[in-house]
């Protein structure tokens, strides 16, 4: 008869960027990373773009024990990216169990709340919150318009 398998333990983030928004999940593994079924060096292309999503898992040095799984959508490479980073960096807040109560309460967690505030410093679990504007009206974009002529 068969073992039956142990439960993995996943941590869910969520992260928003311009248009694009990442579901990410967490689980104990070997660092391997899947973004929308391909692996990371595969789905972005730009070193910048996966520098910014291996970031909140460097910065906590988690970055070959955790498999990431991401499932993103919407806006263009660099917002996904940025969405990415989000995602990740509020699932492994979760992980670590991080509230305000529980930081503020408990005597021993001092490595746990220095994470918190790693990722936060870095500005990792800030949401940016720029986005497209819209088009006006009687104008040729949200602000160029047309050659102004008095006479």
């Amino acid at each position: 008869m068969a073992d039956p398998k142990t439960k993995k333990t996943y941590y869910l983030g969520t992260g928003r960027r311009k248009t694009s928004v990442a579901r990410v999940r967490l689980s104990e593994g070997n660092g391997q990373i899947i973004i929308n079924g391909r692996g990371l060096d595969e789905y972005f292309t730009e070193e910048k773009d996966r520098s910014s999503v291996t970031g909140p898992l460097n910065l906590t040095e988690m970055r070959n024990r955790l498999d990431v799984s991401v499932k993103v959508e919407g806006g263009g490479i660099t917002g996904q990216a940025g969405a990415v980073t989000q995602g990740l960096a509020r699932a492994l807040k979760e992980m670590f169990g991080l509230t305000t109560s529980q930081q503020e309460a408990a005597d021993g967690t001092d490595v746990v709340s220095s994470m918190a505030k790693k990722l936060r410093d870095s500005h990792f679990l800030t949401r940016d919150s720029r986005m497209k504007e819209r088009k006006k009206y009687g104008r040729k974009g949200a602000r160029k318009s047309f050659q102004f002529s008095k006479r």
